[in-house]
């Protein structure tokens, strides 16, 4: 395995055991549901915002190291980011995990986030990977409906 793949194995194991952000936010302006029913994955996010701000960000649920990983180092990367910011993110993360193998994985752009894109091998962990983002992207919008990865 190259130093790279390592590190990333590294990034993604350790934000599996000690998940950021892991919290319910009481209260939250937003929140959304989101389900993969293959993997067994189940989470909620939540969003506390300053007008276009996301001012504080948590999530709660259980799932594959996979999906646990992706929503913690998902919320460290959107804290702080305009709902703009935070879409082109969820945009640039789609593509990576879905992308081919020439699609673009650049640190300087995805951050800690580039770890993932392993994954795009794998179909059903994309699914896991990609969740957490589907149900950020479903309370950004306001949506009351439940994500599904189905």
């Amino acid at each position: 395995m190259s130093d790279l793949a390592d590190l990333y194995q590294q990034t993604i194991l350790e934000h599996n055991r000690r998940p950021r952000n892991f919290k319910k936010l009481e209260p939250a302006d937003r929140s959304a549901e989101g389900d993969n029913p293959l993997c067994g994955d189940h989470l909620t996010v939540y969003l506390r915002l300053d007008d276009d701000v996301i001012k504080e960000i948590g999530f709660q649920g259980s799932g594959c190291a996979i999906s646990t990983a992706s929503a913690s180092l998902m919320t460290a990367a959107v804290a702080g980011k305009s709902k703009t910011e935070a879409e082109r993110l969820f945009h640039d993360f789609h593509e990576m995990v879905t992308g081919g193998p020439d699609a673009p994985a650049d640190p300087r752009v995805l951050g800690k986030l580039a770890a993932f894109a392993g994954v795009r091998q794998f179909p059903a962990r994309v699914k896991c990977a990609s969740l957490s983002w589907h149900t950020l992207h479903a309370a950004l919008a306001g949506a009351a409906q439940p994500v599904s990865t189905e």
